[in-house]
């Protein structure tokens, strides 16, 4: 079953949000498991919402090829992240690609 994971790090800025995103380079080589990507800041910091197949997958992206940049970045503090059953999912026909 399809996850919503829902991540907030205070700590993070834009900048080393781009750093650690063209280190992973997820855009390019996606994340198996992964399915829908979005974040942005605001003045609490970086906020995450993302669908994967499942926890475990997440978990594996994460272990495997986030938090190795993470280390390497030197990011702060810990971000609060939360699963939750994904009950319905929607992308407009018109939404392609990363902007």
């Amino acid at each position: 079953m399809s996850v919503v994971m829902s991540m907030h790090w205070p700590e993070v800025t834009p900048e080393q949000y781009d750093t650690v995103r063209d280190a992973v380079d997820w855009e390019g080589v996606p994340a198996a498991g992964g399915q829908i990507h979005v974040a942005w800041f605001d003045d609490q910091g970086m906020h995450v919402v993302d669908v994967w197949e499942s926890q475990q997958a997440f978990e594996a992206f994460f272990a495997e090829r986030l938090a190795p940049v993470l280390e390497k970045a030197g990011l702060q503090g810990t971000p609060h992240t939360t699963f939750s059953p994904l009950h319905r999912r929607f992308v407009a026909p018109t939404i392609e690609g990363a902007a």
